[in-house]
Order: structure tokens, then sequence, then C-alpha cells
């Protein structure tokens, strides 16, 4: 009875704090966050192929879902937190393009209406880079741009993955190669900078040194017209998911 009574206090707790919502303290928080939501428009993409394709590796179904759902609410925060003009028109355009979006990713996918659930995405990501763009603009700072640049690596591995998943269920993309090759191309580039930033500590390099690893298998798998191995690309996307997300985070928490 009291085992089972700890477990409904936990239940509760847990649910009550879910139920809160994010908080933002400061603006190079809202980079961070704002840098998520690029970030969550690539990975449902992501998901969106993996579950048209019947791949369950790393259950791409309650991915979606628990995405769907974090792209919400961190929107609602930034929302609540921002207080300058430009800005809240930014996230207002955002808010338009997902709500009908949203009902889309809902329905069973469609290889048919992928194409058009890209476009959708592509636009979503572009306003989302605006937003996050005006974020970082707000902080005045050299660091809000570093912040922003980390955290659009976040979104890169989620593109390259998205894209490649793509092309392997089949969906015909006149633009696919440019789209890759750009992406990757953004992804070295910024990596190098990142290296190179004042702010990057021997932490935070050694997270960059973690991402550029990963990476090399997308140039290896960008390389190959015949070998697909979505399983693979899907783990090393979030690999540098992982490690970019967690330096991000120490950039951002440089700056109090």
């Amino acid at each position: 009875m009291i085992r089972l009574l700890r477990i409904a206090l936990i239940g509760l707790f847990f649910g009550t704090y879910a139920g809160w919502g994010l908080e933002i303290k400061n603006l190079s928080v809202a980079v961070d966050v704002a840098g998520k939501q690029r970030m969550f428009t690539q990975r449902m993409l992501k998901d969106y192929a993996m579950i048209g394709m019947g791949n369950t590796f790393g259950n791409p179904r309650e991915d979606l879902t628990k995405i769907m759902t974090d792209f919400e609410d961190h929107l609602k925060a930034l929302i609540a937190f921002n207080k300058e003009k430009a800005t809240a028109e930014s996230l207002q355009k955002v808010m338009k393009l997902w709500k009908p979006l949203k009902a889309t990713l809902k329905a069973p996918p469609s290889k048919e209406k992928a194409g058009d659930i890209q476009e959708k995405l592509e636009a979503l990501l572009r306003q989302s880079n605006e937003a996050v763009g005006l974020f970082a603009k707000q902080t005045g700072k050299v660091s809000g741009e570093i912040i922003n640049i980390s955290g659009r690596q976040r979104m890169l591995s989620q593109r390259m993955a998205s894209l490649y998943m793509l092309k392997v269920w089949g969906v015909n993309d006149p633009k696919f190669k440019k789209k890759m090759d750009d992406a990757m191309k953004l992804f070295s580039t910024s990596l190098d900078r990142l290296m190179a930033a004042k702010m990057s500590t021997p932490q935070i390099k050694a997270l960059l040194k973690k991402a550029r690893q990963a990476f090399m298998f997308f140039e290896i798998m960008n390389r190959s017209s015949s070998k697909f191995i979505p399983t693979l690309i899907y783990k090393k996307s979030n690999d540098i998911l992982k490690n970019m997300n967690t330096a991000t985070g120490l950039y951002a928490a440089q700056e109090k």
C-alpha cells in the first residue's frame, strides 16, 4: 500500500511538473531554446520518413509525438518570454505555419505527401530561423551569434538525416543533392568557426571533435550511390545532436 502511494505521489509530482511548461530566464537561454525549434522541424521530417518506411529503429513514432509536443511548448514559452515587437511578429508567423502542419503530421505518413510536407517544414524552418536570429540580435553580443551557430548545428544534423531518409524512402526531389551538399558544407564551416571561437572551452572542443567524427559517416554515405543504411545515419545524427545540444547549453551558460 505504501509502495503504491509513493508511486502515485511520484506520478503526481512529475505530471504537475510537466504541466508547468518551460521557463526561459534570459536571452541566452531564449537563443538556445529558439535554436532547438529549427532542429525540431527537421527531426519531425526524419521521424515521418522513418515511419513511412516502416523502420522502427529509435521508435520514430513515439519520438515524433514527443517532438511535436516539445515544439509547441517551446513556442509558447518563447512567446511568453519575449518583449520585443519584431520578434513577437516572427513568433506569431511560426505559430500560423505550425497549426495546420500539426494536423498533417498526425495523419498516417504518405510518400505522395512527403514532398509537400518537406516544403512546409522548410517554410517553418526558415521562419523559426528568423526568430532565433532576432533573439540573438537582442543579446547585442557576439556570444549570441556563437550560441546561434552552435544551436544551428543541431538542426543541420537532423536536416542531413531527414534528407537521407527521404532519399532512401524513394521520395523524388530534384533539389536533393544541392540541399544535402549545402547542409553538409554549412555544418563543416560552422564547426571550424566554433573550434576557433574564444568561448569554446576544452570541454566544448571535445564535444565538437565528437560531432566531427560522427559527421564523417554522413560524408561517406553522401558519396555512396548504392549503400543505404538508415539506422546508422539515424544513430549518428542523434549522436551529433546530443553533443551539439550539450555544447550549446555550455555556451549559453557562460552568459548570466
